[in-house]
């Protein structure tokens, strides 16, 4: 039987395709409001085809949860610096959204991989109740990653056209509530990541002691 090769199942080509049209988005920013929202969004959307894929085609791997971790993480960093450019007195709370999103999510993924998870959205059922919701059910899951990029999106475009509409800024005002709601997700992965990870050198300092005796 010959090897699989990790590297081309569907749901990481898929995941190589978000990777691009993020580059796109990045390089369109500067120039092409238009452009460049349409290939975020479009990479953002793709994110809940590559994980149907991976569980349709029994292709889900530590590389595939890696990959879209990093790809989400990364995009959402990009275009939070490019909104620190436009909204230079709002520098700190991008900073700030950044730094959180990426430690609560790194701590978050390393502590579920070193407890045997394959994904950071596997989570114990026996863990935070508000985790829980957020991982089990799809669309709680959906409403609140696109509802965040949504919001970050609008914040970019918004700043190149000359009037906004009343149906804008309506959208802008319920997706940020929802972007706010999912940094308090985020600080929950940080404090429950943190607790798990002092569990995991607990328990590992429990076995050197017995080594020791």
């Amino acid at each position: 039987m010959a090897e699989e090769n990790i590297f081309l199942f569907v749901p990481n080509l898929i995941g190589y395709a978000r990777i691009v049209l993020a580059l796109l988005a990045f390089y369109f920013m500067p120039c092409c409001p238009v452009l460049a929202v349409l290939c975020y969004l479009v990479s953002a959307l793709l994110d809940a085809f590559d994980g149907h894929a991976a569980r349709a085609l029994n292709q889900a791997t530590k590389f595939g949860a890696m990959l879209d971790m990093l790809t989400d993480r990364c995009a959402t960093m990009c275009l939070l610096v490019n909104l620190a450019m436009l909204y230079p007195s709002y520098a700190f709370l991008f900073q700030l959204s950044m730094s959180l999103d990426i430690a609560s999510h790194w701590l978050h993924l390393h502590s579920s991989m070193m407890k045997g998870a394959s994904s950071h959205k596997t989570i114990d059922l026996s863990g935070n109740p508000i985790l829980r919701l957020y991982y089990t059910s799809k669309s709680v899951l959906f409403v609140m990653c696109m509802g965040n990029e949504l919001f970050f999106c609008l914040l970019y475009f918004m700043y190149y056209i000359e009037e906004t509409h009343v149906w804008l800024q309506g959208l802008l005002v319920v997706c940020g509530v929802i972007c706010a709601l999912k940094s308090g997700i985020s600080l929950l992965h940080l404090i429950t990541a943190s607790r798990n990870m002092a569990a995991i050198d607990l328990a590992d300092r429990e076995k050197q002691r017995g080594k020791t005796e």
